[in-house]
């Protein structure tokens, strides 16, 4: 991980996509530290697909949880 500032961002910004792309995550600085992070899309999606499990399976959580609280209701599937 680099920490940069924007001017440095702005003024190689070919080289910082470059480096982002090959797998390095840059810390753009920023005042009162409001700082962001740049990473490669592949990471992002990574990052997105891994909240997603986990939001999916915190589901799955609650629901075993309502079931052994026999606060859940059973609802029969009806077929088209």
């Amino acid at each position: 991980m680099t920490a940069v500032n924007g001017t440095t961002v702005k003024n190689d910004f070919k080289n910082i996509c470059s480096r982002v792309y090959d797998g390095e995550v840059i810390v753009i600085a920023r005042p009162r530290n409001e700082n962001v992070v740049m990473i490669s899309e592949r990471e992002y999606a990574e990052l997105e697909r891994l909240r997603k499990n986990a939001e999916y399976l915190a589901k799955i959580d609650r629901a075993l949880a309502q079931r052994e609280a026999g606060t859940m209701q059973e609802r029969e599937i009806i077929e088209a």
